[in-house]
């Protein structure tokens, strides 16, 4: 399901069902909620615009049109997926959205693109190849829990791209933190019982913003390479750098992380020493224990560091923790302890079979 707090480009939405119903995937059963709201071609425009303004001082984003949407959402112009299912209702909503926009857009105003009518009927077609799959997604996740069935909320993006709790304004235009999978979703916080956390066992970042442990260095390119750390949408290469446990021990208590999944250990096999980040030291010397809350603190520290034993050789094969090299137990057993967290899921590669359950795999319930 994809729930009410996503923005949807419903042209990549359909391209990416076709794509896989060509592989032979059956798709007649993803439900789409009728609230989420619908990126427009104006919002893309905009994005780039508002991106190619900024210069230097650009904000990194994909220019896809999220930011701008979310932003029409929050001014009450959005258009929603509902929307799409209803010609006189969607032709007054793209011209009430499009009103306020005059100016930033006329530079594209012979863009065939932004004319209401060929809009209006793009989407309606878009409305209509996707109303099998528009549904109360709220109601199935209610129905689905109120019969004891497993559900999963699976945010997007990373907690330092929260626009509350981020590293403002280099950040994404919606919360991707724990919480927000309520609003989200629509369920009550009672519903989550566990919340995983997912960190890489090093750190990146696409576009741009403070990283503390960035490496620009031969063992950041092989990081880099090792792990294809390219952006999923852009392309673009990722920013590599040491495990930041500052940042993790932060975003588990912010998110109120009960466990955590480290992928990709295996990406920092042959490097010794490893390193982790423990602490942040200003210009200054002010040495900060805690993540800072004041980004002009954030954007000037430098990280300092803890080095642990590297591990040898190839680890794509471990199914246990017994069959970790000493040195990666350590390495994980040193992450688990700083940031108060157990782990409990370890990705050793890219397939899906190449994970490792520390403590052995738990027993979920019947669905």
């Amino acid at each position: 399901m994809i729930g009410n707090g996503v923005v949807v480009d419903p042209r990549v939405l359909l391209s990416e069902l076709e794509e896989l119903r060509q592989r032979g995937i059956d798709v007649s059963g993803l439900r789409v909620s009728a609230n989420a709201h619908v990126i427009m071609p104006y919002h893309v425009l905009l994005d780039t615009v508002g991106e190619t303004k900024l210069g230097s001082l650009s904000i990194g984003t994909t220019r896809r049109g999220i930011g701008p949407c979310y932003a029409d959402k929050a001014a009450r112009l959005g258009i929603r997926i509902q929307d799409l299912l209803d010609e006189k209702i969607l032709r007054k909503k793209i011209m009430a959205a499009l009103e306020p926009k005059k100016h930033a857009l006329r530079p594209f105003e012979k863009n065939r693109a932004l004319d209401l009518h060929a809009m209006t009927e793009e989407y309606l077609t878009y409305g209509h190849r996707l109303e099998p799959h528009i549904a109360d997604t709220a109601r199935l996740c209610w129905e689905a829990l109120d019969a004891g069935r497993n559900v999963i909320f699976e945010g997007a993006q990373g907690t330092l791209l929260d626009i509350d709790h981020g590293t403002y304004p280099f950040v994404t235009s919606s919360n991707p933190v724990a919480g927000a999978a309520c609003v989200g979703a629509g369920v009550g916080p009672r519903d989550i019982d566990e919340v995983w956390g997912i960190a890489k066992a090093y750190a990146t970042r696409v576009g741009s913003g403070p990283f503390p442990t960035e490496l620009e260095d031969e063992i950041g390119r092989t990081m880099l390479e090792r792990g294809h750390e390219f952006g999923t949408t852009t392309g673009r290469e990722r920013r590599c750098g040491w495990l930041d446990l500052v940042a993790l021990r932060y975003a588990v208590r912010l998110n109120g992380i009960t466990d955590l999944v480290i992928t990709k250990l295996d990406v920092l096999g042959g490097i010794d020493p490893l390193r982790v980040a423990v602490r942040y030291r200003s210009r200054e010397g002010a040495v900060f224990e805690e993540f800072p809350y004041h980004q002009s603190i954030l954007h000037a520290s430098s990280a300092e560091y803890e080095e642990l034993p590297g591990f040898a050789g190839e680890i794509g094969n471990a199914r246990s923790e017994a069959d970790l090299p000493p040195e990666a137990r350590d390495y994980l057993r040193y992450v688990s302890e700083f940031v108060g967290v157990p782990i409990r899921l370890v990705g050793v590669g890219p397939d899906r079979e190449q994970v490792v359950w520390m403590g052995g795999a738990p027993a979920l319930k019947a669905a």
